[in-house]
């Protein structure tokens, strides 16, 4: 996908999350999603805030965080989700097509996590939304090429993963196809999708879960 084509997916994917959002209960706001210790509030309010951090605000989380990834990841997803859902769900529907982004990553970062964290906020909702499978392969292909932060070859480079609805392999090693979003949550590390992918590597892959 050319530059063009990878924000129109970030776009349309973010006016599709804004729609869902708009859709929620208080109570759903406040449920968990699949990212350990939050909230679907809390991954909405992370996936909006690409566009908007400044390079101060970056460095001033970092700081923050005492340099740790994961902890600084977290605080300044509880900082944006401290505000009303409804200015959340405001921010999506004035930066769908924002091609702004931190400083230190590329414009497929965006497109990763909002596929993936749209996933993360429907799945326990018990609500389904289409991944766009051209799209997935393109976040698959950025996840694999770069070790941090999923290390994404080192935990399945062992396996040879193959998607069923369009071109995409990788790896070597027992057999795990699935369709290309299926692959793109396994890569990002999250298990909700094993028990749709099959192959002699999907079973090794869910016993040692």
């Amino acid at each position: 996908m050319d530059a063009d084509e990878v924000w129109q997916a970030i776009g349309t994917q973010r006016t599709a999350l804004a729609d869902l959002l708009e859709a929620l209960t208080p109570a759903e706001w406040e449920r968990d999603s699949l990212c350990s210790g939050w909230t679907v509030k809390d991954v909405a309010a992370h996936v909006i805030s690409s566009p908007q951090a400044s390079i101060g605000q970056v460095v001033t989380a970092v700081v923050r965080a005492r340099g740790n990834f994961n902890r600084c990841m977290f605080q300044e997803a509880k900082r944006w989700s401290a505000r009303p859902t409804e200015l959340i769900v405001a921010d999506y529907r004035r930066l769908d097509g924002s091609r702004r982004h931190p400083p230190g990553i590329s414009r497929l970062d965006p497109l990763v996590d909002v596929l993936v964290h749209t996933q993360d906020i429907v799945r326990p909702l018990g609500r389904t939304h289409p991944m766009p499978a051209r799209a997935s392969a393109a976040a698959a292909d950025h996840v694999w090429r770069r070790s941090f932060p999923f290390m994404a070859r080192k935990r399945l480079g062992g396996y040879r993963l193959t998607a069923t609805d369009v071109e995409w392999t990788v790896g070597d090693g027992p057999t795990v196809e699935g369709s290309m979003g299926a692959l793109l949550l396994l890569l990002t590390g999250r298990t909700a999708s094993l028990s749709e992918l099959s192959g002699d590597g999907a079973g090794q892959l869910v016993e040692t879960r």
